[in-house]
């Protein structure tokens, strides 16, 4: 299939899990696969952010605090910052109340952000570098 060669190479094993009924007060640093079924309540951080660590969000997780890993895939609720560097899948059941920032992005229907979507180039080109060359553009 032709289609499947452009996904991204994930890793579908877990190093961690947080369980449906543990709630964590403090930031989560992680390499590896991290799967969330229950409450975070601080930053989630992967070691190596440039890397092939994989943070998944189940429908009964929940994060409140920013998240920094290559690889995102949501189906819970997320209060904060999404960064993700390499790619965020959003499932049916995701809600983001927050910015994402991504370099791919997958979006089921039924998802939810509640803020903004900012792509952003693998060199680290963000929105604002892409304003400023539109002002240049426009003053010639």
């Amino acid at each position: 299939m032709l289609g499947n060669s452009k996904k991204p190479k994930q890793t579908a094993r877990i190093d961690s899990l947080i369980g449906q009924h543990t709630e964590i007060h403090g930031d989560v640093i992680f390499s590896g696969g991290l799967h969330v079924d229950g409450v975070i309540k601080g930053n989630v951080i992967a070691k190596d952010e440039k890397g092939d660590s994989v943070l998944t969000l189940s429908d009964r997780g929940t994060i409140q605090g920013e998240v920094k890993v290559p690889h995102v895939v949501i189906n819970g609720n997320i209060k904060g910052d999404v960064h993700a560097l390499k790619h965020v899948e959003l499932a049916a059941k995701a809600r983001v109340h927050g910015n994402v920032y991504y370099s791919l992005i997958e979006m089921a229907m039924g998802a939810e952000v509640n803020g903004n979507l900012v792509h952003t180039a693998d060199k680290g080109n963000s929105v604002v570098n892409l304003k400023r060359e539109e002002k240049a553009g426009a003053d010639s």
